[in-house]
C-alpha cells in the first residue's frame, strides 16, 4: 500500500491540465455520438416521451452517485490510472490489476474502435469509399489521434477544448433554435406510443433502456485516470467530476426536449441518427445534412479524448511492474507516455481489422458490452470507497463523498440491478466482458514474478 496524496516516485508525466482543461475533457469525452444514435433505440424499449426523460435522469442521477464515489477516490490519490490505483490500494494488487486490464484493453480500446468505425460509416456516403476504404478511414482517425498526443498532453487538451467547446455552443443552438424556428409541437412530448399498439413497459425494458443511456453517459470520470497531470488534482479533480457531468446531464435533456418537440415518440422509435432525422423535420433535408457533419465532428472530439485518457491506465500499471516493459516510459521532449499511446493505437487498429470481418454493425453489441465492462469498473470504485473507510480511516482526504454510506449503497444496487438486467437480456455482451477481465488471470503471475525479481 502507498501513501494517499503522493504521486507515484517513477511517473514523469506533467502537471499541465488546468480546471477548465479537465471539465472540458469530461465534455468531450461524454458528449459524442451516444445523444445522437441511442435515442432511437430508447424509444423502442419506452414508448412515452416522460419515460424516456425519467431514463436520462436516472443514468445522470447514477454517474453522479458514482461521481460522488470517485471524487473522494480520485483527491485521496491524484495519480495516473484511476480504478486501477483505487482497487489496488483497497483490495490487493491482483485486483487492481483485472479492473486495469479490463478498462484498457476492453473499455477504451472498445470504445476507441467503436467511434473510429462509426466515423468512417458516417463519411462514407459523402466520400462512397468501400469497404477497404471505410477500414482505411478508421485506422487513419486512430493513428492520426494518436499522433496528437503522442506530441504533448496540451496539445491533446487544446483539441478537446475547442472541440468541446464548440459542441456545447452548436448543441445548445440547436436545442434552443428548434422550437424558435422550426417545425414541431410541444403536444408531443405528453402523446404516448401505447395508442399505436405499444404494451405495458416492463422494469426489464426500463433496465435495457439505461444501457444506451448509460453508454451516452461513458467518460464522466475521465479526469481520474489524468489526475497526475492536473493542477491542485486534490481538489479540482472532484470539482471537475461535478461540473462536467452537469454540463452533460442539462445538455441531453435539451437535447431530448427538442426531438420529441420535432418527432412524435412512436416515429422516433428505431431511428438510427435522432440528430439528423430531427433536424430534417425541423428545418429541411439541408439542415438534417449539416448535423449529420455535426455529429462526425462530434464523434472525432470524443475519440481524441478518449485516446488522451486510455494510455494512463497501461502506464500506471507498468509503473508498478505490472504491465508490459517499456510502457512506463514517458517521452523525454514531450511528457506523454508515448508507448502507452502506441500500444493502445496498435491494439485498437488490431481490433478493427478483426471486427472488420464481421459483414452487420456492431455498434449494439459493442454498447451493451461496453456499458456492462463499465457497470463492472464502476461497482468495484464504491466497493473500495467502502473499504478505504474502514482499513485506512486515517488517510487525508480533500473531498469526502457526500450522502456515504446511504448514496454509495443504493447506487451499487441500482447498478447491480441494471448489470442483472443486461446479463439476462444480453448474455453474450456481459459474458465477453467477463471473459475479458478473465483473459489477465494469466498475465498477472508472469508480471508479479518478474516485479518481485527485479527488488
Amino acid at each position: 500500500m502507498s501513501e494517499a496524496g503522493d504521486r507515484h516516485p517513477r511517473d514523469r508525466l506533467r502537471r499541465l491540465l488546468t480546471l477548465p482543461d479537465a471539465v472540458l475533457l469530461i465534455v468531450s469525452s461524454v458528449v459524442g455520438s451516444g445523444i445522437f444514435l441511442t435515442p432511437g433505440r430508447i424509444a423502442d424499449l419506452l414508448p412515452h416521451p416522460g419515460l424516456v426523460f425519467a431514463a436520462w435522469l436516472a443514468g445522470g442521477g447514477l454517474s453522479l452517485a458514482g461521481a460522488l464515489a470517485n471524487a473522494e477516490l480520485g483527491a485521496m490519490f491524484p495519480r495516473a490510472g484511476g480504478d486501477y490505483v483505487y482497487l489496488r490500494e483497497a483490495f490487493h494488487p491482483l485486483a487492481g490489476f483485472l479492473v486495469g486490464w479490463l478498462s484498457f484493453f476492453a473499455i477504451f480500446v472498445g470504445t476507441i474502435a467503436t467511434l473510429a468505425a462509426g466515423f468512417a460509416a458516417g463519411l462514407r456516403p459523402y466520400l462512397g469509399y468501400g469497404d477497404g476504404g471505410a477500414l482505411a478511414v478508421a485506422i487513419g482517425v486512430t493513428l492520426a489521434a494518436s499522433a496528437l498526443n503522442w506530441v504533448g498532453v496540451r496539445w491533446g487538451a487544446l483539441a478537446n477544448n475547442l472541440t468541446a467547446g464548440l459542441k456545447i455552443l452548436a448543441l445548445l443552438a440547436f436545442g434552443f433554435a428548434g422550437p424558435l424556428l422550426g417545425e414541431g409541437s410541444w403536444q408531443h412530448l405528453t402523446v404516448s406510443a401505447a395508442a399505436a399498439g405499444a404494451g405495458p413497459v416492463t422494469w426489464a425494458a426500463f433496465g435495457l433502456a439505461l444501457s444506451p443511456v448509460l453508454f451516452s453517459y461513458l467518460g464522466w470520470n475521465s479526469t481520474v485516470y489524468v489526475a497526475s497531470e492536473i493542477q491542485d488534482a486534490g481538489r479540482n479533480v472532484p470539482r471537475s467530476l461535478f461540473a462536467g457531468l452537469a454540463i452533460c446531464i442539462a445538455i441531453y435533456l435539451v437535447m431530448n426536449a427538442v426531438y420529441f418537440y420535432a418527432i412524435p415518440v412512436g416515429e422516433l422509435a428505431g431511428v438510427d441518427n435522432a440528430g439528423e432525422a430531427v433536424a430534417r423535420a425541423l428545418f429541411g433535408p439541408v439542415s438534417g445534412t449539416l448535423v449529420a457533419g455535426f455529429v462526425l465532428a462530434s464523434i472525432l472530439g470524443t475519440l481524441n479524448a478518449t485516446v488522451l485518457v486510455g494510455p494512463r491506465i497501461a502506464y500506471a500499471m507498468a509503473l508498478d511492474g505490472l504491465f508490459f516493459r517499456g510502457v512506463d516510459r514517458a517521452h523525454t521532449v514531450y511528457g506523454t507516455p508515448h508507448v502507452a499511446i502506441a500500444l493502445q493505437a496498435g491494439v485498437t487498429v488490431a481490433v478493427l481489422v478483426v471486427l472488420d470481418r464481421f459483414p452487420s454493425s456492431l455498434f449494439v453489441s459493442a454498447l451493451d458490452y461496453t456499458t456492462f465492462a463499465i457497470l463492472l469498473a464502476m461497482m468495484a470504485d464504491v466497493m473500495a470507497l467502502y473499504r478505504l473507510r474502514r482499513t485506512r480511516p486515517d488517510v487525508p482526504r480533500p473531498y469526502r463523498a457526500w450522502g456515504y454510506p446511504l448514496i454509495p449503497a443504493l447506487y451499487l444496487l441500482v447498478t447491480a440491478a441494471i448489470a442483472g438486467t443486461l446479463l439476462a437480456g444480453q448474455p453474450r455482451e456481459a459474458l465477453v466482458a467477463l471473459v475479458m477481465t478473465a483473459s489477465g488471470l494469466p498475465f498477472y503471475p508472469v508480471f508479479r514474478r518478474r516485479l518481485l525479481a527485479t527488488e
